[in-house]
């Protein structure tokens, strides 16, 4: 995003000085050039459209707005009775398209202190569409009249220029039957009551109604909002009853765990997009509100983590990817034969400080390696043969530009450098311009070589090495070479040792010298089988360690670190896939009890946002606070981060396919704290997948005929 969703795209300085042009003002309108809040915002989305509001449901700050296609429809939608405010009394979301808000008209038909008038707010997103219902309600014994008036306005812009917090001057409104329009170029706009106004002021943008109400009569009007781009949506949604996963319902001893899960799935339900060159195909959109768009990185990963759910969002994930995958060398996207992109939006993308971001962009050094590990898991999960096997010339470029694109010097390690300077200078999930320092705090120089793309490279060629052979295709001995080698030169360059010891440096700089700063990347490493078991066992001890385990989840940076800002976008906050995989890769790699007390943090960061874990948020940890405090302007829903409860999921229950070996492995590994537990509705091999673990730990297991299940762990590579 960005992180693969990346928050602050727009810093790409190499000063260790760098300001900050991230966050807004609270409580009042964003200074210009600061990127607004969304902490406290309520998000309602079905993409490719969204809505944010305030927590009271009014419309009318910096970020809110009902969005379209990476455009602003609304920038403000406000009721008044009687030129006052309603006084807000709840708000709450009824799924992820939906929201209800109510408030009390106060002094209004009142005969004791108690209130007599409601109006109660009702808000529902569809695909171009917003309908928000506002209904009256008089419970007192008096007749009551007032003026209720509803006022919208919009700036009509895109996406960048509200994230990098500009301030556009309002477009006027025209007049349509009962409504409000408005347009700029191909994007048009408009604004209906189902309710005749008594009147409708374009100039004001006010629509204006008179209401009488009986004691206990109740008054409602519909206002509709449709959006659209003439040319159509870049990327639809998909059909209605076409879900490419299996919905799990969970039962556990932790009802936090089973809440997060089905808030999740709500979420993910409504992040789908689908590729218009072939509409089957569906992928997740990163995240609301900055990056509702296919992202490969993100994609990827939240594909990965819901194989459990059954292989069609990975299959469709993955030929979305291959229909873009790079066949040209283009500096000014840098684009890569065989390269996997990083971004697509419907026009470039111009922010501030000369940075800017064409609409197809293939920065992204990490992508290409993870669509052929997601070919490889999926295919493990159940992925039909023909599938796959349409997609091996893919995953043959993809190899191929590991080999001879992605290691620029020929060290022999995947490393990235912005040829552009307009581009982001950190191509790694940890994309921001400060992400990659060294342990005194100065900031690494390009090209970089990360630690995790090294564990993915090595993850891949071994993956890929598996499907050339099962395929009877060539090539499969030289990538099982290649990576071999790859391990060895990983253990002779990238480990260095303080006073706790020897780890990994988070990455090589442009010199060859390992940048040594101890990060949550560990976790990636861990499970690739990229380390032996003493490595892994050192860099458990390591995650398990308070400076990075943070009681909430994983630190980006260590807190003892020079550099370590617990609202740092990547050097010190906490972020739910990051900390997710790190769990995983920890089961993997045989080390549950560091994996059990990462999952834990989680899962109280997750009753601290109601279910719906964010982007990220802040790395101050549980010494200090009880509940995690939010990254203001962190996405939210946000894919992987919705992603990570299954990820958590698959790990506690120590789940491992081989459909093509005919087996699979439940092998609980750290599930005492959710026992009993019981999770109906997985998938493997195309089939349903149920399974129950009793209070004792026996697992029972329903699964497709034809498969072997083993109740060992299996072995890492």
């Amino acid at each position: 995003m960005r992180g693969s969703a990346l928050l602050d795209t727009t810093v790409k300085t190499q000063d260790p000085e760098i300001p900050d042009t991230r966050s807004g003002a609270e409580g009042g309108p964003a200074p210009q050039g600061l990127q607004p809040f969304l902490h406290d915002a309520c998000v309602t989305l079905y993409a490719p459209s969204f809505a944010i509001s305030h927590a009271d449901g009014q419309i009318d700050g910096p970020a809110d707005g009902f969005y379209h296609g990476d455009s602003r429809a609304l920038s403000r939608l406000t009721v008044a009775v009687d030129g006052t405010e309603p006084a807000p009394v709840r708000g709450t979301l009824e799924g992820a398209d939906r929201a209800a808000f109510r408030s009390v008209l106060r002094g209004l038909g009142e005969s004791t202190a108690d209130p007599a008038v409601t109006l109660r707010r009702r808000r529902r997103v569809t695909p171009g569409n917003l309908e928000e219902t506002f209904e009256a309600d008089n419970a007192g014994g008096r007749h009551v009249r007032f003026r209720l008036v509803v006022t919208a306005g919009t700036d009509l812009a895109a996406m960048e220029r509200v994230k990098s917090g500009h301030v556009l001057p309002p477009v006027p409104a025209g007049t349509v039957v009962d409504g409000l329009a408005w347009s700029r170029g191909t994007f048009s706009v408009r604004l209906t009551s189902r309710t005749r106004p008594t009147s409708v002021d374009p100039t004001a943008g006010r629509l204006e109604y008179e209401i009488e109400l009986a004691p206990g009569a109740t008054w409602t009007a519909v206002l509709h909002c449709e959006a659209a781009h003439e040319d159509g949506d870049q990327f639809p949604a998909p059909a209605k009853g076409t879900l490419p996963w299996r919905t799990p319902v969970l039962s556990s001893a932790d009802r936090g765990f089973d809440h997060w899960l089905s808030r999740s799935a709500a979420d993910l339900d409504r992040l789908r997009l689908t590729d218009p060159q072939r509409p089957a195909d569906q992928f997740l959109a990163a995240g609301a509100p900055w990056f509702l768009t296919l992202f490969g990185r993100d994609s990827l990963w939240a594909a990965r983590m819901l194989l459990p759910l059954g292989t069609g969002l990975a299959a469709g994930t993955l030929r979305t990817l291959a229909r873009r995958q790079g066949t040209k060398s283009d500096p000014a996207t840098e684009e890569q034969p065989g390269k996997i992109l990083h971004e697509v939006r419907r026009a470039t993308q111009d922010f501030d400080q000369g940075f800017s971001l064409p609409p197809c962009y293939y920065g992204t050094v990490d992508a290409t390696p993870l669509w052929i590990t997601l070919l490889h898991d999926a295919w493990r999960w159940g992925l039909a043969p023909e599938q796959v096997e349409q997609l091996l010339p893919h995953a043959e470029s993809a190899l191929a530009w590991m080999r001879d694109h992605g290691d620029a010097d020929g060290d022999g390690f995947l490393k990235y450098v912005d040829h552009t300077g307009r581009g982001l200078a950190n191509q790694g999930w940890k994309d921001s311009g400060d992400s990659i320092r060294y342990g005194d705090g100065r900031i690494a120089t390009a090209p970089i070589a990360l630690c995790e793309v090294q564990a993915y490279a090595y993850e891949a060629a071994r993956g890929g090495a598996d499907l050339l052979r099962a395929f009877g295709r060539p090539g499969a001995d030289a990538w099982e070479e290649w990576a071999q080698r790859l391990r060895e030169r990983f253990r002779a360059r990238f480990w260095v040792e303080d006073e706790r010891g020897p780890y990994p440096a988070v990455a090589l700089d442009g010199e060859g010298r390992p940048v040594d700063s101890v990060t949550s990347g560990f976790g990636h490493l861990l499970g690739t089988g990229l380390l032996d078991h003493e490595e892994s066992a050192l860099l458990a001890a390591r995650l398990g360690a308070p400076d990075l385990d943070s009681g909430h989840g994983l630190r980006t940076l260590s807190s003892d670190s020079v550099a370590y800002n617990p609202y740092g976008y990547h050097i010190g906050s906490i972020w739910p896939h990051d900390t997710a995989i790190a769990v995983h890769g920890l089961v993997r790699a045989g080390f549950p009890a560091t994996a059990a007390s990462l999952s834990a943090g989680l899962l109280t960061a997750s009753g601290a946002f109601d279910a719906r874990l964010p982007e990220l948020f802040a790395g101050h940890g549980a010494a200090t606070d009880v509940l995690p405090s939010p990254y203001p302007a962190s996405c939210r829903p946000q894919a992987w981060a919705a992603a990570s409860s299954v990820l958590v999921l698959q790990s506690v229950l120590g789940l491992f396919a081989d459909v093509p070996g005919g087996t699979l492995t439940v092998a609980p590994a750290f599930a005492e704290a959710y026992r009993p537990l019981r999770v109906e509705g997985l998938e493997v091999a195309g089939g349903r997948l149920d399974i129950r673990v009793d209070a004792d730990g026996t697992a029972h297991v329903d699964a497709p005929e034809g498969l072997e299940v083993r109740r060992g762990h299996p072995s890492p590579r």
